[in-house]
């Protein structure tokens, strides 16, 4: 199965131009734990899920590939 949260994530990364150092610092976590989300080795805490959506302002459903980029639902 295919990691969208990975994938949404990385996508997110470069589309704000932002390291995932940078983006560990802006939000209070490992710069390890990025980093590994983003590689797919360890899947986020909900809690983090929740943090990464409201910093990118997407929902949670998006990072989780539940929806597109549009909103619609694709389950």
């Amino acid at each position: 199965m295919k990691n969208l949260f990975a994938e949404r994530l990385s996508n997110l990364l470069k589309e704000h131009n932002l390291s995932k150092r940078a983006l560990a610092d802006k939000l209070g976590i490992s710069a390890t734990s990025i980093s590994d989300w983003t590689n797919g080795k360890i899947q986020p805490t909900a809690e983090n899920i929740y943090i990464v959506a409201k910093y990118f302002c997407v929902s949670a459903d998006y990072l989780l590939g539940l929806e597109d980029e549009a909103g619609s639902k694709i389950y």
